[in-house]
């Protein structure tokens, strides 16, 4: 069973912004076989999910590759920026 990255990445945002109800996140596998997780905020949010020098983005990602590695999966994680 795959396990929900995208709604490991949506409970950890949702828990870092000051506008949850407007967090969006989708996810894909692409042609390579990688769980392509795509995450929006409202723009004031943005900084807040990538952190200092990107500090929170990455440990977001780090914490679903985690989850990736046991289901023998790949998965990236990024934020879109409007």
């Amino acid at each position: 069973m795959m396990p929900s990255y995208k709604e490991l990445v949506q409970y950890i945002v949702e828990h870092l912004v000051t506008e949850p109800e407007k967090v969006e996140v989708t996810s894909e596998v692409n042609d390579r076989g990688i769980v392509m997780v795509n995450v929006r905020v409202a723009p004031e949010d943005v900084g807040r999910v990538i952190g200092k020098r990107g500090a929170t983005i990455n440990a977001i990602r780090l914490v679903a590759k985690a989850a990736a590695v046991k289901a023998n999966e790949r998965v990236e994680v990024d934020i879109d920026a409007d």
